[in-house]
């Protein structure tokens, strides 16, 4: 597989821990032709994207490769920014219910369970602001940076950090209740999945390619499966990294794309894999309409039945663009790319249904849908809300 320049330059850097990270949006840039983003195509717009209500959220993704997501619980979406603002605000107005800014670099987050608010920080912390008002609960320290986003149900705050090891801490306290360690390779891309919690189990991907499932109470194994197997000769061949966010289909089956390996659909319950198709995403899928949704590491937007390894239908019109990992939202299938326009697509044939430029610096953070509305999280720290006229 041929990389653009850049990508090796990477290799230079300090190192942050015993692993070094890439930033997979870099690797576009080159002077070849082909690895230059695809120009934008007119198209007759069948629906046209509103904004209902635009907030500001600090300093956003900040200067480093952060996806750092917004989280809805019921009439409230809460946002975090790099440089340490929170914020809740009422989703449906955009009025803002509490702010609290934080002395931290958030890197991790948002995450919600219970009554809190969790987010993780540059420097191996996670930290609980109370829900209702936004003040400091807790903060406690885990093994390395964080860049996924905790999950809780409550009573247990499940924790992934870089370095490959998955904690769980005492939701009310944040002590640790176990750790379960991972070998992480030499080289991985900078992000990391964000664990899942389902009823009594946590379900967590790792850079190595593989996907385990543990027990929620004490972090013993359940089952553990490998989506994506290392090959060839040097380190950024052999880069198989899960990072983005596991998705639990209407059908119980766990979507999982990998880096340079498989898009997989695993038994939730088993860890059986019912199907695998040949893939390469460094972000996550969604489902609707019966379909699997990705992006490959080309940023052709792709559709798979659910049931099975079928393709419905692919678009290369956005090639290089670097997408988000697309949403599902209403009829349509969304992405963001690099320039900060959404695009539109059809769930039935994939074709550009509409099309809106939301943040001149760009969409990296994965896009949220309730109730027909469309959460955008920018990477200059716009929080916006969109519905289809």
């Amino acid at each position: 597989m041929k990389f653009p320049r850049l990508a090796f330059l990477m290799l230079s850097l300090p190192l942050l821990y015993a692993c070094s990270n890439l930033n997979p949006m870099n690797w576009i840039s080159s002077n070849d032709d082909e690895d230059k983003p695809a120009e934008l195509v007119d198209f007759p717009e069948e629906v046209r994207l509103r904004r209902v209500w635009s907030v500001k959220v600090g300093n956003g993704q900040g200067d480093k490769y952060n996806r750092l997501k917004a989280a809805i619980e019921n009439n409230t979406i809460y946002a975090a920014s790099n440089n340490g603002n929170v914020l809740a605000i009422n989703r449906e107005n955009g009025s803002r219910l509490w702010r609290t800014e934080l002395d931290f670099q958030v890197t991790g987050g948002v995450g919600f369970g219970g009554n809190l608010v969790l987010l993780g920080t540059e420097n191996s912390s996670v930290i609980a602001l109370d829900a209702a008002s936004g003040d400091i609960l807790w903060e406690t320290q885990v093994t390395s940076e964080v860049l996924s986003t905790p999950a809780s149900n409550g009573n247990i705050v499940v924790v992934q950090a870089i370095d490959g090891k998955l904690s769980g801490h005492d939701a009310r306290t944040g002590e640790q209740l176990w750790i379960y360690e991972n070998t992480v390779p030499a080289l991985t891309l900078r992000g990391e999945s964000s664990p899942l919690i389902i009823e009594n189990f946590v379900i967590a991907a790792f850079g190595n390619g593989t996907i385990v499932s543990l027990a929620l109470n004490n972090g013993t194994l359940r089952w553990e499966e490998r989506v994506a197997v290392p090959t060839g000769s040097s380190e950024i061949d052999r880069m198989v990294d899960i990072d983005g966010d596991l998705v639990l289909s209407d059908n119980g089956l766990l979507l999982v794309p990998s880096y340079q390996g498989y898009l997989a659909a695993i038994d939730a319950v088993t860890g059986q894999t019912r199907w695998r198709v040949e893939e390469s995403s460094v972000n996550g899928a969604s489902s609707g309409f019966g379909n699997i949704y990705v992006c490959d590491e080309r940023d052709h937007v792709k559709a798979y039945r659910t049931s099975q390894e079928t393709t419905v239908w692919v678009n290369e019109q956005l090639d290089l663009r670097r997408l988000t990992a697309p949403t599902s939202f209403s009829n349509y299938v969304a992405v963001g790319d690099f320039e900060g326009y959404v695009h539109l697509l059809s769930q039935v044939d994939g074709r550009f249904l509409g099309r809106t430029r939301v943040d001149s610096d760009g969409i990296r953070a994965p896009m949220q849908s309730r109730d027909n509305t469309l959460y955008v999280y920018g990477n200059s720290g716009n929080l916006s809300a969109y519905s289809v006229q």
